[in-house]
């Protein structure tokens, strides 16, 4: 009886230090995998290179600015920052220095959205943003103003971002009804009010209505009318109809009799 006792108690006692031993190893192979990441601000990106390198980092420069204080080519910032605990692989973000700024700003405002990215670019800078707002009076495609300034300074970022006009939406309006006027009042009416008259063409007789397709001989008995609309001839049909959403410049077209 003792000896199973004795027996199970140390099975007991060689299960917990197993367990313990466990724990410890994956203790030590999680933290064995952290590393603190290195001071990079000042070196270049070469010198990062085999900084972060040998403790099984990466590093990936994603922005560019100007500053007065770190050289042209050498990082200026990082994240993490230095004496941050990571896992090997982690990948170090850098911006590098383009040193002082040297590119005079140019003024583009007044000019084409073209002509300002074209002398925007040959001057070494890029254009960061566009927005466009509707300025009347302003023709379309006009810088009317950017950000940073002509001939700023300190300016961190070698972009330039830009308001440009744009073109105004045609002014709407609601399609009147014309059925029962006269073709020539209607016609200067529509020309008045910037819309263009399209086809005008005579309405078929009455007697040549839907219902009388049942009778195709009576159809065809009749002749065609050869008379062509007059200004006195009135509208029965029209296109676009009455009460539709049209702009400036939209072609109405018209049946008479």
């Amino acid at each position: 009886m003792r000896s199973a006792v004795g027996f199970a108690m140390l099975a007991l006692v060689l299960v917990i230090v197993a367990m313990v031993s466990a724990l410890t190893a994956m203790q030590l192979a999680i933290h064995g995998q952290e590393v603190s990441v290195p001071a990079l601000v000042g070196l270049t990106p070469a010198e990062a290179e085999r900084a972060v390198g040998g403790l099984g980092l990466q590093i990936a420069i994603e922005r560019q600015y100007y500053s007065p204080q770190i050289p042209e080519g050498r990082i200026m910032s990082q994240l993490p920052s230095p004496g941050t605990k990571v896992r090997r692989g982690w990948q170090v973000r850098v911006a590098q220095s383009l040193g002082p700024t040297r590119v005079e700003i140019p003024d583009v405002t007044g000019q084409s959205e073209h002509a300002a990215e074209f002398n925007i670019r040959r001057r070494g800078l890029d254009v960061a943003s566009m927005a466009e707002v509707e300025t009347p009076g302003i023709p379309a495609d006009q810088v009317l103003a950017q950000s940073p300034p002509a001939n700023a300074t300190q300016v961190l970022a070698p972009k330039i971002s830009l308001l440009v006009s744009a073109a105004a939406d045609p002014q709407a309006f609601v399609m009147p009804s014309f059925v029962g006027q006269p073709l020539g009042s209607v016609s200067g009416t529509l020309t008045d009010s910037g819309f263009k008259l399209g086809s005008v063409s005579e309405a078929p007789p009455v007697g040549a209505a839907a219902g009388d397709e049942t009778n195709p001989e009576a159809v065809a008995a009749q002749p065609p009318s050869a008379a062509q609309p007059s200004p006195a001839s009135v509208i029965v049909s029209q296109v676009p109809a009455a009460g539709q959403k049209v702009a400036t410049g939209t072609v109405v077209s018209f049946e008479v009799r």
